[in-house]
């Protein structure tokens, strides 16, 4: 009888120690490093048409050969607003392409946001249903995907860039890319 009478508290113990190590974790670990399943993959492909010429388009295959970032951004987008500063900043200094991808946004919000604001890319897409976005990964606006010449991703930022996060993890990452 004593033996059944431990195994609810053995049960609980157990699961104090997953809640436990699951704490340890979350206050160890950003939270923002969610693991891409895509990252060192192909790119998914994509032909979108151009915001600022609708008659036009880009797709995954027109970046060949070149090291770019494709930023995942939306004129609703609070966090975005944030991170906007650092990317015209990053995008003066002409280090790789900035391609825009506009996400599940209205064409004009997206324009009238980019004359206040600046345009800090070379290009940029309309995912105005976020198909794109969905086969990306994408979990909500911004991120950033960092793509090799050979199309494969080969890192994915969470979150506004904040110039901590240029600094340090970007732009190296970049340049390793580049010098190939």
């Amino acid at each position: 009888m004593k033996a059944k009478a431990l195994i609810p508290l053995a049960l609980f113990l157990v699961l104090v120690g997953f809640f436990g190590v699951s704490l340890w974790r979350a206050q160890t670990h950003d939270i923002r490093e969610i693991p891409s399943p895509l990252i060192d993959k192909p790119a998914p492909a994509f032909t979108l048409t151009q915001l600022h010429a609708p008659e036009k388009t880009l797709s995954l295959a027109d970046m060949k050969g070149k090291v770019w970032l494709l930023n995942v951004w939306a004129s609703w987008c609070v966090a975005c607003r944030e991170e906007h500063p650092v990317l015209v900043d990053f995008a003066a200094r002409k280090v790789v392409p900035l391609i825009g991808l506009n996400y599940k946004d209205k064409r004009d919000d997206g324009l009238a946001w980019l004359a206040a604001g600046g345009d800090p890319y070379t290009m940029s897409i309309v995912d105005a249903d976020g198909r794109v976005g969905i086969d990306y990964g994408v979990y909500g606006v911004p991120e950033t995907f960092l793509i090799d010449g050979n199309g494969r991703i080969r890192y994915k930022h969470i979150g506004p860039i904040t110039p901590e996060a240029l600094e340090k993890t970007l732009l190296p990452k970049i340049r390793e890319l580049q010098r190939g």
